[in-house]
C-alpha cells in the first residue's frame, strides 16, 4: 500500500513508477513536485523511479497567482 499526500492510499504493484502512480491518481497538472519517502524525485526520473511498497508519497501541485 502506498500513501499519497496523507489522504489517499493506492495498492502497490511490482515495478510501479512515479509516473504510473501519478497516472493512477489522475494527477495531470503540468507543474508537480514529487517526494518519495522524503526524497525529491526529479521530473525527468518519474518514468524510471520505482515506488516501494509502503512508501509515503507527496505530490504537490505548483500553482502561481497574484
Amino acid at each position: 500500500m502506498i500513501r499519497i499526500n496523507d489522504r489517499h492510499e493506492v495498492d502497490w504493484r511490482e515495478g510501479m513508477t512515479v509516473a504510473d502512480l501519478l497516472e493512477e491518481m489522475n494527477y495531470t497538472f503540468h507543474e508537480i513536485i514529487v517526494k518519495v519517502d522524503g526524497e525529491l524525485v526529479p521530473k525527468e526520473a518519474y518514468d524510471t523511479t520505482t515506488v516501494p511498497d509502503g512508501a509515503d508519497v507527496k505530490a504537490i501541485h505548483l500553482i502561481a497567482g497574484g
